[in-house]
C-alpha cells in the first residue's frame, strides 16, 4: 500500500533529522503535531544534498548530484520517489505548493559547493546564502503559514533574515572544517588564515542584524510554529554568544558547541517565556 511507503519515508526524514542534528530535530519538536513532519521532509531534503557535495569525497560527487537532481525532478514530476527521503520532500512540496523556484534556488547553491571554495565579492556571498538558507527558511514558512499568501508575504523577509543568521553562524562555527577540508572560505573580503578579532566581530554584526530582522517576524508566525521557531533562535543565539566570547585564533582551530546541559537549559527558558508570552 501507498500509505504504508509514505509513512516508511516520512519516518526516514525524521530519523536523518534526529541523526544529523539533535538541536534541529528538539526544536522541531516543539512545533505543533500536524505541521512536524513536513518539516522533517524539508530538513531531509537538505540534509541530503548538502552531504553529497560536503561529504562524500571518495566518490564521483558530481554524478552523485546529477543523480540526486534528476530523481527530484522525477520525484516532484510523478509524485512518488523510491528514494525516501525524496518521497517525503514532494509530499510536502506539492501539500503547501512550494514553488519550483525555491527549489532550483537551492540546488543551485548546493551545486556550487562542488568546485567554488571562495566568495570575493558580497554579490556572490548573499546570491549563495540566498539559495543555501534564505529560500530553505522560506519553504519552511510555506509550511507555517499553510495556504495564507498574505501572511507569507508579511513574513518573508523575516524569514529570509533569520535563515540567513543560522547560516552564517553555522559558517562562523564550522571555520576550521570549511577552510582546512573543505578549502572553502565564504566570508568576502576576510582572509580566514589570518582571521582577527575585527573581522570576527564584523561578521558578528552582520549576523546580529539578521537575528534582529528574524525575530520581528517569530513573534508574529502562527501559534503552531512559533514555539519551535523561537527555540532554535535562541539556541543559535545562544551559539552565537559563545563565538562573540572565544577567541579568533580559538574559532580557527577547534569547533565551537553548546553543551548538552546548555541546551536544557535554554529549552526550559524558551517553555516558560512561551507561556508567559514575553517573546
Amino acid at each position: 500500500m501507498k500509505s504504508i511507503f509514505d509513512t516508511v519515508s516520512f519516518d526516514c526524514s525524521r530519523h536523518v533529522t534526529k541523526s544529523y542534528s539533535t538541536s534541529f530535530s528538539a526544536a522541531v519538536k516543539m512545533l505543533a503535531p500536524k505541521i512536524r513532519q513536513d518539516i522533517y521532509n524539508i530538513y531531509g531534503f537538505v540534509r541530503f544534498a548538502d552531504e553529497i557535495v560536503d561529504t562524500f569525497h571518495d566518490y564521483n560527487k558530481e554524478e552523485l548530484f546529477a543523480n540526486f537532481e534528476k530523481d527530484l525532478e522525477d520525484a516532484l514530476k510523478n509524485k512518488i520517489s523510491l528514494n525516501p527521503i525524496l518521497n517525503s520532500f514532494q509530499h510536502t512540496v506539492h501539500r503547501y505548493a512550494i514553488p519550483q523556484w525555491m527549489i532550483d534556488s537551492f540546488m543551485k547553491s548546493m551545486k556550487l559547493d562542488l568546485h567554488k571554495t571562495t566568495y570575493k565579492s558580497f554579490d556572490e556571498y548573499n546570491e549563495y546564502i540566498y539559495g543555501s538558507a534564505d529560500v530553505v527558511g522560506l519553504m519552511c514558512l510555506k509550511v507555517f503559514v499553510d495556504g495564507d499568501d498574505k501572511k507569507f508575504e508579511e513574513l518573508e523577509h523575516a524569514a529570509m533574515r533569520l535563515g540567513s543568521a543560522f547560516q552564517k553562524v553555522n559558517f562562523l562555527r564550522d571555520l576550521k572544517t570549511d577552510f582546512e577540508d573543505l578549502n572553502r572560505t565564504y566570508f568576502p573580503n576576510t582572509d580566514l588564515s589570518r582571521l582577527d578579532e575585527q573581522s570576527k566581530n564584523e561578521i558578528i554584526r552582520e549576523i546580529e542584524a539578521d537575528f534582529e530582522a528574524g525575530y520581528k517576524g517569530i513573534v508574529k508566525l502562527p501559534l503552531e510554529a512559533k514555539f519551535g521557531v523561537y527555540t532554535a533562535y535562541i539556541y543559535y543565539k545562544k551559539l552565537l554568544s559563545k563565538l562573540k566570547k572565544t577567541p579568533s585564533l580559538e574559532i580557527k582551530n577547534t569547533r565551537i558547541r553548546v553543551p548538552d546541559y546548555q541546551k536544557f537549559g535554554l529549552l526550559a527558558r524558551c517553555y516558560i517565556n512561551y507561556h508567559l508570552n514575553i517573546l
